[in-house]
């Protein structure tokens, strides 16, 4: 019940944060829980990241994200039958970077962890934390901000979660709006 309360909380928060006229953009903050996070970056270039474990909850834009190390992947899209070149930065760069247990510290209760992201449209997808690790998993899921060099469309972004690995490409989020980490109980 718990944690349906907190992704309702959430979702409700990234929907009132796309919904309000774009302002100036402030640098990754770390806020208290979701009723301030609106106050701190509004416009339709936010995520809402929320790691539950660590209890952090931050808004990031997409001049955020470009500050980050960033990753080329190409991806083969079977219902156009073309390879598509996404970049962005990847998704366990950024939970490392907000205190997620990964590479040696991924072992034992960490290995209960998962991660939720929330498309606009309410669209979920389900990643285990090992799955987002490179010491567990080769491939790469990264939080896309361009496709062949440009800016994501609006059916697609501003953001979009690409994974190299899967055969079909079900768990690629558009219009992505939250990434939750939680832990099975």
């Amino acid at each position: 019940m718990k944690t349906q309360v907190l992704l309702l909380l959430t979702l409700v928060t990234a929907i009132v944060v796309l919904a309000q006229p774009q302002e100036t953009t402030a640098p990754p903050t770390q806020t208290p829980p979701a009723s301030s996070a609106k106050r701190q970056v509004s416009g339709p270039d936010a995520v809402w990241l929320s790691i539950s474990p660590n209890q952090q909850h931050v808004v990031l834009t997409a001049a955020d994200l470009k500050q980050l190390p960033r990753k080329t992947n190409v991806v083969h899209n079977p219902d156009s039958n073309t390879d598509e070149r996404y970049e962005g930065v990847l998704l366990a760069d950024l939970l490392t970077k907000y205190g997620a247990p990964l590479g040696k510290d991924l072992r034992g209760p960490a290995l209960a962890n998962y991660v939720v992201a929330t498309g606009a449209d309410g669209y979920k997808v389900v990643y285990s934390l090992a799955e987002l690790d490179p010491s567990f998993h080769p491939g790469d899921v990264i939080i896309a901000d361009t496709m062949e060099g440009k800016p994501l469309d609006a059916h697609t972004g501003p953001f979009r979660l690409v994974s190299t690995e899967d055969k079909r490409p079900a768990r690629g989020v558009r219009n992505l709006v939250s990434i939750e980490l939680r832990s099975a109980p």
